[in-house]
């Protein structure tokens, strides 16, 4: 009960964010106040204790980079043992003279178990462990740390790149290629703060050598001058407080020293350090009984000792012969199965859940504008497309397929295309470390730059330096960053193939969510009056004519009254309309009471309606000649009226409204189709233009 106890104070210390501030002051409590012999022994069993764990957590982690916390480990267990030596110079200085035993029994058994009796011995060991700390160790561990570094930083595009050709070939999902990614920042992160953290430890060795010339000048100067010692008195008892204090220093910091080593030098496979270097080490039987015969013949030679080389022969010889035996039991199992049976082993079956399913919007881009779609490089794209989403949902009335994102290693390296249903719509070439500065009609100049056209409209653009952006919108540009030239262009075509997007169980979301405010309305509709497909259709022509479908309860009620007259999908949307009327006028020239409009002439329109009649599949068959001056003419009275700043609106009889609708509606789309049914009573209508043959 106590430990758990414990354990949870500890966790409430940590969660409060109390942790690291309490280390700090207990350090510098161990600068500042003088501490107690028996507090110094725990405080260097503690130091001694925690290395251990440090460099054992170093060999048992699968990966260097499940112990990403190391670094700061390493900090932290340095600043502890220099705030150690600080407080036991300060007690072995104050109270050497009065033993061995001033500063601790640690300090003291340390100093009487490695001198012996002897001080050159003493001195000896304690140089030789600097030295393999100084020299070995810790610069061996600072120059992998270094290199791994630089040569983690220099592979992250080439990383980068195959995860991307990974993830386009299908390979990996979208959750597993970010993944890898974070992996390899982290990767990078971790090195760089190795190669920093090194440092750590190559300081501490020589603050170790320092301390100890220090503590020894020091001791016997105030031994001999302040306490009235004789030189030997002082050095005994001064030479082994220093001996002690720096190996009790010296052992934490060579074991750290070795952590930090073993860390830096491990592969990046997820095994255990001791199943990696023995699978790795043995692998070959060939290995030890090569060894075996050289350490046989050296101990066959006269005068070498042969008992201690014949041994270790013998221990090498069985070992490689265990080894070989067990390799023929793995061989001969997995023989085994290919001499029963001759035939290769069949694929798995294939199934339905091995065909991936098209993606109803994508966005494929070059390797050169993944900054733009990836947010741990401070691309905005992501968060620009999503606005779109919505914007675009809200607008029309439906919810707006999520847009898959990918890169496309088949692109040029700026270019990208958008898709839908696996078909692309709109490819187009981008400059990422420019801004496009787009002509709206009427300019003051010219701009230098790369000249281009904005791929959502068609107009005429230049790519400039983001420096010239002041100055070209100064001559009447507009200019606009790559994310807003790409997001305009995918809004394009959603608003353009919002009618492609609209499949069935966006349809029935729409009456699902009707059924929860008005059941009554939807309950006998689908399918007891229409089919699912027939009222898919009918939104499909709204979409298709740019009319949102927000309004789902009117065109509910407006299907059901016509359902029963005629169900076919041409006649329901042209009751649809008209039930929408004073929507659609609002949509299209705002809330003016007046209604500037263009009509035909009556001998068109008959020409047009008997054209009509005659034709049995419904689609007219005109004269080329006079449907190219309808055209024109249509398209003239389009362009004065837009000069005018007022919408373009063309009025005809309901039996033409739909086929002139399709008839101009790629070639003339600002020009908006209505019959006489569906003008509002309140509306004043104002003739502008009549178009005749």
């Amino acid at each position: 009960m106590e430990n758990n106890d414990l354990m949870a104070r500890l966790k409430l210390i940590a969660n409060g964010g109390l942790a690291a501030p309490m280390v700090l002051v207990a350090l510098l409590a161990m600068v500042v106040l003088p501490l107690p012999p028996f507090m110094l022994d725990m405080l260097f069993s503690f130091n001694i204790g925690l290395s251990l764990v440090i460099m054992l957590a170093s060999i048992y982690v699968l990966k260097p980079l499940h112990f990403a916390s190391f670094p700061s480990i390493l900090l932290i267990a340095t600043l502890l043992r220099l705030a150690l030596n600080v407080a036991s110079t300060r007690v072995v200085l104050l109270e050497g003279h009065t033993g061995t035993a001033a500063a601790g029994q640690v300090i003291e058994a340390f100093g009487e178990f490695v001198i012996g009796g002897n001080y050159t011995v003493g001195f000896v060991v304690f140089a030789i462990l600097v030295i393999i700390n100084f020299v070995v160790v810790t610069k061996g561990a600072t120059r992998i740390a270094e290199v791994s570094a630089r040569f983690t930083l220099d592979s992250m595009p080439g990383k980068q790149m195959a995860i991307d050709a990974d993830l386009n070939a299908g390979l990996i999902d979208q959750d597993e290629a970010r993944a890898r990614r974070e992996e390899i920042m982290q990767e990078s992160d971790f090195y760089g703060s190795m190669d920093g953290a090194s440092k750590f430890v190559r300081g501490d060795a020589v603050a170790g050598i320092l301390i100890l010339f220090i503590n020894l000048i020091g001791g016997l100067i105030i031994g001999v001058a302040q306490h009235d010692m004789s030189f030997a008195d002082a050095g005994h008892n001064y030479t082994l407080l220093t001996i002690g204090d720096g190996l009790v220093a010296q052992i934490p910091s060579l074991l750290l020293a070795t952590a930090a080593g073993l860390l830096v030098t491990r592969s990046t496979k997820e095994q255990d350090m001791g199943e990696q270097i023995i699978g790795q080490l043995f692998s070959e039987p060939k290995t030890l009984a090569v060894t075996s015969g050289i350490v046989a013949a050296m101990g066959v030679i006269p005068g070498m000792p042969n008992l201690p080389f014949l041994l270790l022969a013998s221990a090498g010889a069985y070992g490689s012969w265990t080894m070989r035996q067990r390799q023929k039991v793995v061989d001969t199992a997995i023989a085994a199965p290919s001499t029963e049976t001759e035939t290769p082993k069949e694929q798995r079956e294939l199934g339905w859940d091995d065909l991936s399913p098209i993606d109803p919007i994508g966005l494929e881009v070059g390797y050169r504008l993944i900054p733009l779609v990836d947010k741990n490089q401070g691309g905005q794209l992501m968060n620009r497309i999503k606005g779109i989403r919505k914007k675009i949902s809200q607008e029309l009335g439906f919810l707006i397929p999520p847009v898959h994102i990918r890169d496309n290693l088949d692109l040029a390296p700026t270019a990208y295309q958008i898709t839908l249903f696996g078909v692309t719509f709109g490819e187009a070439e981008v400059h990422p470390d420019r801004m496009m500065a787009i002509n709206p009609g009427q300019v003051f100049g010219e701009l230098d730059g790369i000249k281009g056209q904005d791929p959502a409209f068609g107009l005429d653009a230049v790519w400039i330096e983001p420096s010239q952006r002041e100055h070209a919108q100064a001559q009447g540009y507009t200019v606009v960053d790559v994310d807003t030239v790409i997001a305009t262009h995918l809004s394009k075509i959603l608003q353009s193939h919002a009618h492609d997007l609209l499949g069935r169980e966006e349809v029935q979301q729409l009456l699902d969510n009707l059924a929860k405010t008005a059941p009554k309305l939807v309950e006998g509709l689908v399918p007891d009056m229409l089919p699912l497909a027939t009222v898919q259709k009918v939104l499909q022509n709204l979409l298709e004519e740019n009319l949102p479908i927000r309004d789902i309860r009117t065109i509910t009620e407006a299907l059901s009254e016509q359902a029963a007259r005629n169900p076919e999908a041409e006649a329901l949307t042209a009751s649809t309309r008209m039930a929408l009327s004073h929507s659609i006028v609002q949509h299209v020239n705002g809330i003016k009471a007046d209604l500037p409009i263009i009509t035909l002439d009556p001998e068109l329109e008959q020409i047009l309606l008997q054209t009509l009649q005659a034709t049995t599949e419904g689609g007219a068959s005109l004269e080329p000649g006079l449907a190219e001056n309808m055209h024109k003419n249509l398209q003239d009275a389009t362009q004065r009226q837009e000069m005018t700043g007022e919408s373009a609106i063309l009025v005809v009889q309901a039996g033409l409204r739909t086929w002139i609708s399709r008839f101009i509606r790629h070639s003339i789309p600002s020009l908006n189709v209505l019959s006489y049914n569906e003008i509002p009573d309140n509306k004043q209508i104002r003739i502008v233009a009549n178009v005749g043959r």
